[in-house]
């Protein structure tokens, strides 16, 4: 994870990024590997981060909306089917697009293959079916970080505060 030198999350990046950052001198490891692997080179030893952080404060643009994505709303949902509760594979439009419905976060969950199949294109008040969670847009801002992880490094959780939870 990338941090601003304000200490405020910034993205996610590939660790050859982040080695690169480091041994240019444009950031500082705050965090390494919890195993403690070194990367070594002819001249450098470097270990391998899993926090830095930012020598000079990079201004922030005005992040908008968080766009819909199918690992945002996966991650949203916990990986669990809006129906069922069992592990989710696919996408499902409440209101199916068909009859109306928006391609919007309101209006989709994360759905199990067999509950995705037995609603099809109806809606929920023909099954007599209910939702276990209202759908609504994610909140906060590392949404847009969180939505690209699949699984955050538990030494994250400092600097992302409630948003893991």
């Amino acid at each position: 994870m990338l941090l601003n030198a304000t200490f405020e999350p910034l993205t996610a990046l590939p660790l050859r990024r982040a080695v690169v950052l480091v041994v240019c001198g444009k950031a500082e490891v705050v965090h390494g590997d919890p195993s403690g692997l070194l990367l070594h080179s002819a001249t450098v030893t470097v270990p391998v981060p899993s926090v830095i952080r930012l020598n000079n404060y990079v201004r922030v643009p005005y992040r908008g909306m968080v766009p819909l994505t199918r690992a945002g709303l996966m991650h949203r949902d916990r990986y669990r089917c809006a129906y069922c509760g069992a592990k989710a594979e696919t996408i499902d439009h409440v209101v199916p697009r068909s009859r109306g419905g928006q391609h919007t976060w309101e209006n989709c969950v994360a759905c199990c293959t067999k509950c995705n199949h037995r609603k099809a294109d109806r809606l929920l008040s023909e099954l007599g079916w209910t939702l276990r969670d209202r759908p609504q847009a994610p909140r906060g801002p590392y949404w847009r970080l969180l939505a690209q992880v699949n699984d955050a490094d538990p030494e994250w959780r400092f600097y992302l505060g409630d948003a893991v939870a």
